[in-house]
This record gives C-alpha cells, sequence and structure tokens, in this order.
C-alpha cells in the first residue's frame, strides 16, 4: 500500500514537473467547437499522447473520430488477475468568448499567488495532467514498475460540444477498453474547506419550439382577439410547464427518477451552504425551485425544466402593434437517474400538441439525440475505495454531492458495462467555461496525492 507521507513528499518535491507540462498544454487553443482550431486540437492529442509515452506508458494511441481525435494509454499491471480501471477526461476546451473579459491572454498561463489562469485550467487540462504526478508517487514510493491495477486512459476531443462521436468510438474499441471502473476527474468538491465525492451527473435534453400563426404579421387592431396569436400561445405553453410548487407537469415525468435515500440526504445535509453566497455566484436575488427540496438537492439530484429562450414578434424600439406570424422557444430538461432522454422527448411533444390551440401550428425539434444521467451508489465498493484514497489525500471526512452538468459519464457506464466513480478536485469558483478559469494549483497537488493512493484502494476493493 502506498504510505501517505511518503506520498505527499513525493508529489510536494516534484511539483515544478506538473506545472511545466500544465504551462505547455495550456497554450494549445484547443477549441473543439471551432472549426478555426481544428488542427489545435488535434495539436493538443499529439502533446497528450507524447506525455503518455514520456511517463513510461507502454502503449500509446491517437485514436481518429469523425470529428476530433481522442487519446489511449495502457499500463498493465505485473499481475494479470489485476482488475481494470479505464481514466476518462477530455483535451479539448471552451471558446474564450469575450475576450475582452479576460485579465490576462487566455492562452497564455499565467500565475497569481496559487492560482493559475487559462482556458482548459481546471477543465480539464490539469485534472488529466495530475494523474502523471500521482502515478510517479504512487510508483516511486512502492518501488514498483507497474500499477496494481491495469491502467486504461481515453481523453477525448469533443467533450466541450457535446461528445457527438465518443458513444461510438468507445463501442468500436470495446474490448480495448473492457474494465472493472471508470474513474473520471472532470468534477469538483464542495468548496477547499469541505472535500465531496460526486456520485452522479445529471442527463440532457434539448428542443427548440417553432409555433406558427398566421401566415403574415397582422394588424393587432384589426385582427386582435379574432385570430390565435402565436406569441400569446407560446406563453401559456411555457408557464404551463410548471405547477405552483415548482414541479415539470409532463405527465410521467417523475415516475423513473431514483429518489434520494435518507442517508445521501442526510449527508448531503452536512455541507456547508451559504445561500448568501451561493446568490452573489448566481448574481440574483433569491433561490426557488421544486418545494420540499433543498438547493443542493435541486441542483444535483433532481430534474429540472428550464426556459433557455424565447423570441418571436416585434422587438424592436417603439411600438409596433402587431399579432405575429410566429414565436419560438428554447428548452432544455436536466435529467436524473433513471430518466431516459427519449421518453421525455415524447412527453414533451404529446405537451405541445395538446397545448396549442387551434390556428397554430407547432413543431418541436430535439437537439444532440440527449445525454442520459449517471449514477453509482454511495456504497458500491468503488466508491467507497475512493472515498479512502480521498480522505488520505485531504485528510478529512469526504462528504458526497452530485452535480448539475451533464458529460458522457452514462455511455462510459453502460457501454463499457463498468461503475463510474469521480475523483476531481475543481472549485465552484474556478469560473469554469467563463473568462479567467482558473486552477488553485495546490488543488492539483491534492489531487495528485489521491489518485496515488486510488489504483491501491481500487485493486483491493475490486479484487
Amino acid at each position: 500500500m502506498t504510505d501517505t507521507d511518503a506520498v505527499r513528499r513525493y508529489v510536494a518535491d516534484h511539483r515544478q514537473s506538473l506545472y511545466d507540462d500544465l504551462d505547455a498544454w495550456l497554450r494549445i487553443p484547443s477549441i473543439s467547437a471551432d472549426p478555426a482550431h481544428a488542427d489545435d486540437v488535434r495539436r493538443s492529442a499529439d502533446w497528450l499522447a507524447g506525455r503518455f509515452r514520456a511517463a513510461g506508458f507502454p502503449t500509446v494511441e491517437v485514436w481518429p473520430t469523425e470529428g476530433q481525435p481522442a487519446v489511449f494509454a495502457e499500463w498493465p499491471a505485473d499481475d494479470p488477475a489485476a482488475p481494470t480501471a479505464v481514466v476518462y477526461g477530455h483535451h479539448d476546451v471552451q471558446p474564450v468568448d469575450p475576450l475582452e473579459l479576460w485579465e490576462t491572454p487566455p492562452f497564455e498561463p499565467t500565475v497569481r499567488g496559487e492560482e493559475l489562469f487559462a482556458r482548459g485550467a481546471i477543465d480539464d487540462k490539469g485534472q488529466v495532467l495530475y494523474h502523471f504526478l500521482g502515478l510517479a508517487a504512487a510508483l516511486e514510493t512502492t518501488g514498483r514498475t507497474a500499477p496494481p491495477v491495469t491502467l486504461r486512459f481515453v481523453v477525448e476531443g469533443e467533450e466541450e460540444f457535446g461528445s457527438p462521436n465518443f458513444a461510438r468510438l468507445l463501442r468500436d474499441h470495446r474490448d480495448r477498453l473492457d474494465c472493472d471502473v471508470v474513474v473520471v476527474s472532470d468534477t469538483g468538491i464542495h468548496d477547499r474547506e469541505t472535500p465531496s465525492m460526486c456520485t452522479g451527473m445529471r442527463g440532457l435534453t434539448y428542443c427548440q419550439i417553432d409555433l406558427h400563426g398566421p401566415d403574415v404579421d397582422l394588424h393587432s387592431g384589426m385582427f386582435g382577439g379574432a385570430v390565435p396569436n402565436p406569441a400569446t400561445a407560446l406563453a401559456h405553453l411555457l408557464a404551463g410547464l410548471h405547477d405552483d410548487s415548482g414541479r415539470v407537469t409532463l405527465p410521467g415525468f417523475y415516475d423513473r427518477v431514483v429518489a434520494l435515500t435518507d442517508r445521501e440526504r442526510e449527508l448531503m445535509a452536512r455541507l456547508p451552504f451559504d445561500e448568501s453566497g451561493f446568490l452573489r455566484t448566481a448574481a440574483s436575488r433569491a433561490t426557488t425551485g421544486e418545494a420540499g427540496f433543498t438547493t443542493l438537492e435541486r441542483i444535483g439530484a433532481r430534474p429540472t425544466c428550464e426556459v433557455n429562450g424565447l423570441w418571436g414578434g416585434y422587438t424592436g424600439p417603439g411600438q409596433k402593434t402587431i399579432i405575429p406570424t410566429d414565436a419560438h422557444a428554447k428548452v432544455s430538461f436536466r435529467l436524473v437517474a433513471d430518466q431516459e432522454p427519449a421518453e421525455v422527448e415524447a412527453a414533451m411533444r404529446a405537451y405541445v400538441d395538446r397545448a396549442v390551440p387551434p390556428g397554430i401550428d407547432a413543431h418541436v425539434e430535439f437537439f444532440g439525440g440527449g445525454v442520459r444521467p449517471c449514477l453509482t451508489p454511495i456504497d458500491h465498493p468503488a466508491v467507497q475505495a475512493a472515498t479512502r484514497a480521498m480522505h488520505k489525500a485531504f485528510g478529512k471526512e469526504i462528504l458526497y454531492t452530485r452535480e448539475g452538468g451533464s458529460g458522457p459519464e452514462a455511455d462510459l457506464a453502460d457501454i463499457l458495462g463498468a461503475p463510474v466513480v469521480f475523483v476531481g478536485v475543481g472549485l465552484p469558483d474556478d469560473r469554469i467555461h467563463a473568462p479567467n478559469e482558473r486552477v488553485v494549483l495546490p488543488m492539483l497537488l491534492t489531487g495528485a496525492e489521491a489518485v496515488a493512493h486510488l489504483w491501491d484502494e481500487l485493486a483491493g476493493a475490486l479484487a
């Protein structure tokens, strides 16, 4: 087993190697959503493949997709009967707009005190890189020449615009990615003083609603009150998506929802939560949501429906008294285990059909096929192994959260047939996806310590 003090000393003594790697990788603007940066994303994959080779991984490959490439690396355990862990991450980053809000250039990593600012610093390049230092610490402090579990990394290049080719990549390489557990390091903890582990990610489905009324804009004095108005119909439709207690009204919407257990609610309630601080971060003045649940429960463990945008008719200066010909809205649903995107999509289409009055034509288009939610119970042996590893690194009790975002974790769990555990060290104020994204460098060192202990813990738990 790894020694906590020896691992901590090794990580501290070799932290500069992590910082140097991070500085080099962050200078590659691997913005996957922008075709102008396609070569940069490929260059990022090549850089990472080189880093795996330098770390001693005997198998390293760049896997092409119909879009941007992923990187695969494997280091077998000495014991062929040892468990196998697949580590997932991504090497692409979000766009940087609005550029004028960055205090320093987004692809020129800048250190101020303990913080490093750059696009991708925490999401997800920093969290991929601490695995190298953690593995080195585990090997050097135990004298091993190979990890106690077979390690297989798959680091994709399209996560930041929905992983459109990732499920197919997993299926195409299913035999190469066979595993007993999937480790995801693309999440965070509750706050710097309260280490926690994410146990689930919400799913997502997203649609646009288009309502068409009269074939031309009409004079509201001559026709108002006599023909259906698509903007009014849209307002009624959207308002009807929630009842007075904040619950989504689609029939069957909650039928599959896996409820929080009493133990999960008790542990979540122990997480410190400052509502005023939360509202400051949200630039908002009040909390709201489904009755009977706390804010933390609502944003991680309960499904939601949100209107993301709506438009139609005249929106210019002054007045133009019309009944518009069209009205539109974009609506998203965050889903929790075991909701199915396809079932929610069918319920939404049926709801729209019922909600629009005669004389209004409705069209509902869903985008991207949906993302399924992912959940691993807190009492799963792999989760408990990761909890012990994080406890050794943080020196504190590890609590549990669920995260409100959505990613390819359900594809990993379903296609690979393995539980997913989340070992991440991001902080809520790291400004992920926003200008001035940053990483707190000591958090990366703690992440390295956690994964240094993780492989022994998983080897014992899954043997």
